[in-house]
């Protein structure tokens, strides 16, 4: 039977699954921050960037899985969260698209496809936008490229658990423990103002992109997916049923088949 967390019990107790054991991990300065990063197994590179106010053990139950059917995985952990530093300038997408260049030429991987949750959604796409030439597709899954595309914000039980199993992760990664309210501060200023990606800049993305959108997303309107679907090239639109934000945790073995059909395309 597959694994079903829909209400985010499970993970709020105990986590996502444990991630394996690494190939390599370590941490790469980059302007102003340690970027973390960890690679499991081998083959074709694919890289997992988590949503805001996680970390890369949100992937738990995906990593096996890729490793699995024959992918090198590398987990990163964007600056400020998990395990990675951030000086004091604002959170900026870009930035954090930055970063994962910098992680990829330490790994010396000339080109990967970038899977994206929430946050690192945005990001993946930033670098399909900003930096083709590294990047052979996009999964960009739960999020926005405009003000315009998301939800109002309503409270539900299912988030508060994420919420309180993202406080207990932070303190016991970060290097500053003691400062998830200002973390949440800083990163609700970048999701307020950022991403704002117009129709004519998405239209010049050119490489392959799946735009995943879940059924019940608390966060992002169905509408503005399939806007998104129809302003890049070469994209198509993938709908999860019965699950919301947080698909990967709540039937993940769902969530797998989606992205490694989109991975199976890229490589074939």
């Amino acid at each position: 039977m597959d694994y079903r967390d829909d209400d985010l019990g499970k993970f709020e107790a105990h986590g996502a699954a444990p991630l394996p054991a690494t190939a390599d991990e370590g941490q790469v300065e980059h302007d102003g921050a340690k970027i973390w990063y960890a690679t499991f197994g081998a083959g074709y590179p694919v890289i997992l960037l988590h949503g805001g106010l996680g970390h890369s053990g949100n992937w738990g139950f995906q990593v096996p899985a890729l490793v699995e059917h024959g992918y090198q995985v590398i987990t990163i952990d964007s600056r400020g969260h998990g395990r990675s530093t951030r000086d004091g300038r604002p959170y900026k997408y870009e930035l954090m698209a930055s970063d994962v260049l910098a992680v990829m030429d330490r790994l010396r991987l000339d080109k990967a496809v970038v899977a994206g949750w929430s946050d690192g959604a945005c990001v993946a796409l930033i670098l399909g936008m900003k930096a083709a030439e590294r990047i052979a597709g996009v999964f960009f899954f739960g999020c926005n490229m405009d003000p315009s595309g998301t939800k109002e914000f309503e409270a539900s039980p299912t988030i508060e658990r994420c919420f309180g199993r993202h406080r207990k992760d932070y303190v016991e990664l970060s290097a500053t423990p003691d400062r998830f309210d200002a973390f949440i501060e800083a990163v609700s200023l970048m999701m307020k103002s950022e991403p704002n990606y117009s129709a004519a800049e998405l239209g010049e993305i050119r490489v392959p992109v799946a735009v995943v959108q879940s059924e019940h997303d608390e966060f992002i309107k169905d509408e503005h997916a399939a806007y998104l679907a129809g302003s890049i090239p070469a994209s198509e639109l993938i709908m999860l049923p019965d699950v919301s934000h947080f698909a990967p945790l709540q039937r993940p073995e769902q969530f797998n088949r989606v992205l490694l059909s989109f991975l199976s395309k890229i490589r074939s």
